[in-house]
C-alpha cells in the first residue's frame, strides 16, 4: 500500500504564477537559466538555480550559492508572492501538450517507502547530484521540486480526478514552450480522505523522472528522524512532495544516440559490418521517414543519408532489459563494432531527446561533430513498469517525459 497525504503547500498568489513557474533545475544549466530568468524577478529558477544572482565565475555548489536560493525564496514569501494555504490539500496539476492532456495528484509521499522497495526505479543515482539535492532541500527546508511518480491507473482515482476538473482551474497558464498548465485545489477534506485511502490500495509507485530528488529525499528523511529523539512519525521530513500520474495518461518519447566516430571504419566498412546482423533499407526522403514506426525498427544517420536497419533475428526477449532496443543497439552495433562499451563513461557517445525532433541528429551529424546517429522507438510504459518490478536498471538515457512538470507552482515545508 502507498502512504500518500494532502498538504499545505506553499504556492504562489494566482495572478504571479506564470511569471514564477520555470522549468525544472536539471533542464537548463547556469548560463541558460540566466538568460531564460532575465527581467523576471519572480522566476522560481532563482530559488532552484540561484547562481544565477551571483557572479559568473561562482561555483554552482558552493554553499553561497544554497543560501541565496533560500535567501530568494524567503524575500518571495515576505513580498507576498507565495502564501501558504490554510489547510491540507491534494492538488491536482493537468499539462496539455500538443493536444494531449496528463493529470497528476500533488501530494507528499512517505519517505521509508523508497527503502522499502514501494517506490521502484529504473535508474542508477550519482552520489554528487544526489549531495546537491541533500543540500539544496536542507538550506531551504522545503521541497522546491516535486518529483514525477507514475502508478497503475485505477478507475476510482481517475473518477474523482475527473469529478475536480469540472470545477475552474486556480491556475491556469500557456508557457513560453507552447504547453498548457492548470491546478485545481481539493478544498472537501472528505474527498482528500477518499484520495489517500484509495492510494493505500495502489501497491507501488514508479519514479518517471527525479531519481535524484527522490533519493534525496529518503535520505533526508532518515537523516532527521535520526537526529531527533523526539521523532514520532508525524513531522513533515517523513513525506517529501510528489506529482502521481496514472500510467495510461504518460507519453515516453525515444532517446536517441549520436557518435563520435566510427572506430576506424569508413561509412562502407561500417555498413558492410552492419550487413552482417541487419537489413537495411536506404531512405530517399526527409528525416520524418526515417523516425522508427515499432520495436525492432532503428533508425541510421550517415552525413546526408538516412537508412532503416531491422535485425535479422528480431524476436523479442523475455528479459524486459534484454528487450529495450536500446539494448540491442548496444549488443549489436555499438559494443562489438564501434567498441563504445560503458554508455556511462564513454566521451564517443551522446544522447539527444526525441523532443528535439530527427533533425537535430542530422544537424550534429552534418556539421562533423558526429560521425553517425541513432534513432530508436521510444520505450512503452509498460516496458519500464517491468523493469522497476524486477528491480532491474535501465541503460542511462533510455526515457524522455514530456511535457516537464513546471517548478515553483506548490512547495512543501519540511520544518
Amino acid at each position: 500500500m502507498i502512504i500518500f497525504k494532502p498538504f499545505r503547500a506553499l504556492r504562489p498568489i494566482p495572478e504571479l504564477a506564470q511569471a514564477v513557474a520555470s522549468r525544472p533545475y536539471d533542464v537548463l544549466d547556469s548560463a541558460e537559466a540566466r538568460e531564460e530568468a532575465q527581467g523576471n524577478p519572480h522566476s522560481f529558477l532563482r530559488v532552484i538555480k540561484p547562481e544565477i544572482d551571483l557572479s559568473d565565475e561562482i561555483d554552482p555548489y558552493s554553499d553561497e550559492v544554497y543560501k541565496k536560493g533560500k535567501s530568494n525564496f524567503l524575500q518571495m514569501i515576505e513580498d507576498g508572492v507565495f502564501k501558504q494555504d490554510s489547510h491540507e490539500s491534494f492538488y491536482i496539476y493537468r499539462l496539455t501538450m500538443a493536444g494531449r492532456s496528463q493529470t497528476g495528484i500533488v501530494g507528499c509521499c512517505f519517505y521509508q517507502q523508497y527503502f522499502d522497495g514501494l517506490i521502484k526505479k529504473h535508474e542508477l543515482t550519482r552520489t554528487a547530484k544526489e549531495n546537491d539535492r541533500v543540500r539544496h532541500v536542507e538550506e531551504l527546508e522545503a521541497n522546491a521540486e516535486p518529483v514525477f511518480f507514475s502508478y497503475r491507473a485505477k478507475p476510482e482515482i481517475d473518477r474523482i480526478v475527473e469529478e475536480i476538473q469540472l470545477s475552474k482551474p486556480l491556475y491556469d497558464f500557456l508557457a513560453e514552450d507552447g504547453v498548457r498548465h492548470e491546478l485545481w485545489v481539493t478544498t472537501s477534506g472528505k474527498m482528500n480522505e477518499q484520495i489517500a485511502e484509495l492510494f493505500l490500495t495502489v501497491p507501488s509507485l514508479y519514479v518517471a523522472d527525479g531519481h535524484h530528488r527522490t533519493a534525496a529525499a529518503a535520505r533526508i528523511g532518515k537523516k532527521k528522524k535520526d537526529a531527533n529523539l523526539a521523532h514520532n512519525g508525524n513531522e513533515s521530513y517523513n513525506y517529501f512532495m510528489t506529482v502521481v500520474f496514472p500510467d495510461h495518461q504518460l507519453k515516453i518519447f525515444d532517446y536517441n544516440r549520436v557518435v563520435r566516430d566510427l572506430n576506424g571504419l569508413t561509412e562502407v566498412q561500417f555498413l558492410s559490418r552492419l550487413e552482417e546482423d541487419f537489413s537495411l533499407e536506404p531512405i530517399a526522403a526527409d528525416a520524418a521517414s526515417a523516425k522508427p514506426t515499432k520495436i525492432r525498427q532503428l533508425g541510421l544517420y550517415l552525413p546526408g543519408s538516412w537508412y532503416r536497419l531491422f535485425p535479422k533475428n528480431s524476436s523479442r526477449n523475455d528479459d524486459p532489459i534484454k528487450d529495450l532496443d536500446v539494448t540491442l543497439l548496444s549488443e549489436m552495433i555499438l559494443d562489438p563494432i564501434l567498441d563504445i562499451k560503458d554508455l556511462r563513461k564513454s566521451d564517443r557517445i551522446d544522447f539527444v531527446g526525441g523532443i528535439r525532433g530527427l533533425e537535430e541528429l542530422e544537424k550534429r551529424v552534418d556539421s562533423g561533430e558526429m560521425a553517425a546517429a541513432f534513432a530508436l522507438f521510444p520505450v512503452e510504459m509498460e516496458q519500464l513498469l517491468a523493469i522497476a518490478d524486477n528491480e532491474q536498471i535501465m541503460p542511462p538515457k533510455t526515457t524522455w517525459f514530456e511535457p516537464k512538470l513546471r517548478s515553483g507552482l506548490f512547495v512543501h515545508s519540511i520544518v
